[in-house]
């Protein structure tokens, strides 16, 4: 099965969802609400916001491997 690279970001406070294409070569580390202007930030433990607030965690993760060019 290949990588999906499509996530299904929810935001906390206002739970609006957006849909974004996750890059391939780059982390989101920060990702602003268009609804509410919150600013999403990884959670403790996770490397990016998609394995914390999207439908399906980036494409590193979802290989078994470490995100953002870690070791």
């Amino acid at each position: 099965m290949g990588v999906i690279l499509q996530s299904t970001l929810t935001c906390p406070q206002c739970r609006v969802q957006s849909v974004e294409i996750m890059p391939t070569d780059a982390c989101w580390f920060f990702f602003e609400c268009g609804t509410c202007a919150q600013m999403l930030r990884p959670k403790a433990g996770d490397c990016c916001v998609f394995c914390s607030y999207g439908s399906v965690p980036c494409p590193p993760i979802q290989q078994n491997r470490s995100c953002c060019g870690s070791p």
